[in-house]
């Protein structure tokens, strides 16, 4: 039985935001992917192994799971995307104006912002090094669930959406800017992160990490900080306060049972964790 989560989750003239999430029993999915004219594409692919063929040119790419693509098209253009032999086909598309992206680098400025513009024009944002697609950092990873998870509406959600995606170009200008700097632990960083991704629900720490990769817990720290710019514990606490307040604002849950599903074994804990982050406690979020 095929299961499909798609839709927009962000709409304005120069902004459009849409998820698609396919689950299917079977061996193969497709999607079709539209570019508008004179629009910027972020494509996030969060499955893995992503076929996509461009209709327009007939190139064909294979993305592995937590790639991106920045990409500039002129004319209206169509991509299909399919994955073999997985179990869903699921990446987020963030579209943007031509002329909002013009505005807001203001390539008359100088030749910095003019260059910016010409790279993005020329779709030097696709391949990182080596003719591979880059991966997506921890922040990015972060921005996209906070996009995923906002809740209000009107110009609040406006402004935010805008901020965030503000910040993910200036990422993704610093991310290639350093692509000539050689990188010789991202395979163990990424295995750390892989670990906590799927565990920081749990009460796991890093000497556990260290019996999965055989590594020391103080060169897991150090690897991980090297990578990803923040050290374990604030990653593993982003993820559950990320969590924490989605459920707490789409889901009739008792505090005591999120807490506990957030990795929590005491409510006491999670309570000033979130607090901390947020600058509100879950109570109180929840009567807002």
């Amino acid at each position: 039985m095929k299961q499909t989560k798609n839709g927009s989750i962000f709409q304005s003239d120069d902004i459009q935001i849409v998820m698609h999430e396919d689950s299917y029993a079977e061996h193969y999915l497709k999607s079709n992917f539209i570019e508008g004219k004179s629009s910027f594409n972020l494509l996030f692919l969060l499955s893995n192994n992503i076929h996509l063929e461009a209709n327009d040119c007939g190139s064909n790419f294979l993305f592995k799971k937590n790639q991106y693509i920045l990409h500039y098209s002129s004319l209206d253009s169509s991509a299909e995307l399919w994955t073999e032999n997985q179990d869903s086909l699921k990446y987020l598309q963030i579209q943007i104006n031509y002329n909002y992206i013009f505005n807001l680098i203001n390539p008359e400025a100088n030749r910095e912002n003019a260059e910016i513009l010409e790279s993005m024009i020329k779709n030097n944002f696709i391949f990182l090094h080596k003719e591979t697609p880059p991966d997506m950092t921890v922040e990015m990873h972060m921005i996209l669930k906070e996009i995923i998870s906002y809740s209000k509406k009107g110009v609040m959600q406006k402004l935010f959406v805008e901020a965030k995606i503000i910040k993910l170009l200036i990422l993704i200008f610093e991310q290639f800017n350093s692509k000539n700097v050689i990188d010789n632990t991202p395979k163990t960083s990424s295995i750390i992160k892989k670990f906590i991704d799927e565990n920081y629900h749990k009460n796991i720490k890093a000497e556990e990490i260290g019996k999965l990769i055989g590594m020391n817990q103080n060169k897991i720290r150090k690897e991980f900080k090297a990578q990803y710019q923040m050290t374990v514990t604030d990653y593993i606490s982003e993820l559950r306060m990320l969590k924490a307040k989605k459920l707490i604002i789409n889901k009739d849950m008792m505090i005591k049972e999120i807490a506990i599903e957030c990795g929590y074994e005491y409510v006491q804990n999670f309570t000033r964790a979130f607090k901390k982050k947020f600058g509100v406690s879950p109570e109180k979020l929840r009567t807002n």
